[in-house]
């Protein structure tokens, strides 16, 4: 069973993965999402990361779905005491931003679709500048005092703000954002790195990073542009950005590593994001369980610190 690690200060513990509820209701249908939920929790993990908006990208969707399939699930399967919930706030054309009307209209709608009493993880989607951060954080506490939260989260903030943030729930005596989702991956590095990965392991925030295989790059199906060309996966697209010599040089460093293990690169990717301190649970999406499966052999996959090394060096921006 794999090791569990605290998110930030909350008290909630999540097992070193977590399962992106953005594919249900788009690449994953209900029966599907059920099949994989299943199998996520039989094999001892238990964090789901979803939004209010997902997929409302979807033709024919229009948000909620994600979210109206996990609750349909927790009826179901009998396993809500099983899995820390995790969903957003913010991103939504229906429920836009961090107003206290928005926040407290949002919860509701959330808290109705999951068919739950209670979000153990509710995070801002986005920072919103036109409202108080003291508005924001107020309307969040009051949803932890009301018993519908448990803990509060922030996803694409920059570090500024954040700092800012904690620096207000600190001065109010309200509930502090406990964790960070941003996006990580052993390509994307800098973004993170530079001042937000200091600030997250200064405030012993947790963090659970997103697009955490850089849109399947880093599992290495996508090699050549021949590769993106056949392939019809909104990913594919993304990953011709990595297609440059950096990207490449990452990739020979997954091979290398993932042989030694008689691994993939896929699970070396992320084994190397559960080994980043501060990293409390990297985001990986599947639509099969075999494909599940792989990605959760790598909470198991303890790199070397010469392996670590080697891919630091050929993830280096020169």
């Amino acid at each position: 069973m794999p090791q569990s690690r605290e998110l930030g200060r909350s008290g909630l513990q999540v097992s070193p993965i977590a399962f992106g509820g953005n594919v249900f209701g788009w690449s994953a249908d209900e029966k599907t999402a059920f099949t994989l939920l299943d199998a996520f929790v039989d094999a001892g993990f238990n964090l789901v990361d979803t939004a209010d908006v997902y997929p409302a990208w979807v033709p024919g969707n229009r948000g909620g779905e994600s979210e109206t399939i996990i609750g349909r699930w927790l009826q179901h399967s009998g396993k809500r005491d099983k899995v820390v919930i995790a969903t957003k706030v913010a991103k939504w054309a229906e429920r836009p931003g961090l107003s206290a009307d928005n926040i407290n209209a949002a919860i509701e709608d959330s808290l109705r679709r999951l068919q739950t009493d209670v979000i153990d993880l509710y995070q801002a989607h986005e920072d919103d500048e036109s409202v108080p951060l003291e508005e924001s954080l107020g309307a969040f506490a009051r949803l932890v005092q009301a018993g519908k939260v448990r803990a509060i989260g922030a996803s694409n903030y920059s570090a500024a703000r954040l700092r800012e943030a904690l620096k207000v729930s600190a001065d109010y005596h309200l509930p502090r954002y406990e964790t960070l989702q941003p996006e990580y991956n052993l390509y994307d590095r800098a973004g993170y790195e530079a001042e937000l990965e200091p600030l997250a392991r200064e405030q012993g925030l947790g963090v659970i990073s997103y697009y955490s295989l850089a849109s399947g790059f880093l599992s290495g199906k996508y090699r050549t542009a021949q590769d993106v060309g056949k392939s019809a996966a909104r990913g594919a697209k993304v990953a011709a950005q990595y297609l440059n010599p950096r990207g490449l040089r990452i990739l020979q460093a997954l091979d290398d590593v993932a042989a030694s293990h008689n691994a993939t690169p896929a699970q070396v990717a992320l084994a190397w994001l559960i080994a980043r301190p501060g990293i409390t649970a990297p985001i990986v999406s599947a639509t099969s369980v075999q494909q599940l499966q792989e990605v959760l052999a790598a909470a198991q996959l303890a790199l070397t610190p010469v392996q670590l090394a080697q891919l630091d060096s050929a993830s280096a921006e020169t």
